[in-house]
């Protein structure tokens, strides 16, 4: 795989973007305007989707929180955190993945932002930035902040199946992806939705030479 993809989906994402549209696929509440960072003003937050070259094609970490936190314990997540005084918000969310995952930001080729959304239980306005780095570095773990890490192909948020979750604590079913075990829903499966919506167009489908994105090499090429 060539960095090619990372320059063709930092062109897509500089261009109109799915939005609320497509988050609302994977809303909890089922109202997209309720995640409008515009009527909400709160704390915020950067978030990176940091993708990278995998074996079935391009790939992205996510983090599980532990499960000792007061917000979000045990939810699937990507790295980031609270935006600090003196720092842009794309600033946080790669100072947050050094911290969090050890991936420095002289790895991290930012390619663009999706859109924010306001996170009503935690009251934080988190603004989501995708990064590539063309070769993943050994992830070092936070133990205050990360429980695990790992990566999943794009490909499983463009064609992966979504369910209905049952979530007793919110006394109500809420869409997400169920994958290898863990549950991925909420801000981050909404984020999620809405990349996958950008990069559908770069992937492979069937695997046909007529069918390759244009940064594969053809066979023979």
């Amino acid at each position: 795989m060539s960095d090619a993809f990372a320059v063709l989906l930092k062109d897509r994402l500089q261009g109109r973007l799915p939005g609320r549209d497509a988050q609302a696929q994977m809303s909890p509440r089922g109202r997209p305007g309720h995640h409008d960072v515009r009527d909400n003003a709160g704390l915020e937050a950067g978030v990176l989707a940091l993708l990278h070259p995998g074996p079935t094609g391009p790939s992205v970490v996510l983090i599980e929180r532990p499960g000792h936190l007061k917000k979000h314990a045990g939810q699937i997540a990507f790295p980031g955190g609270r935006r600090e005084d003196g720092e842009s918000r794309m600033e946080a969310a790669l100072r947050e993945t050094r911290e969090e995952i050890g991936v420095p930001e002289d790895r991290v080729q930012v390619l663009g932002a999706l859109t924010p959304l306001y996170i009503p239980p935690s009251g934080f306005c988190v603004f989501p930035y995708v990064g590539w780095t063309a070769e993943l570095p050994e992830l070092t773990l936070d133990p205050g902040e990360v429980a695990s890490a790992f990566s999943r192909p794009l490909r499983d948020f463009v064609d992966g199946p979504r369910k209905l979750i049952d979530m007793p604590r919110l006394g109500r079913a809420v869409p997400a992806w169920r994958l290898n075990g863990h549950t991925v829903w909420g801000a981050t499966a909404m984020m999620l939705a809405e990349l996958a919506r950008v990069v559908e167009p770069l992937l492979p489908r069937d695997g046909s030479d007529s069918d390759r994105p244009p940064w594969i090499e053809q066979p023979g090429g």
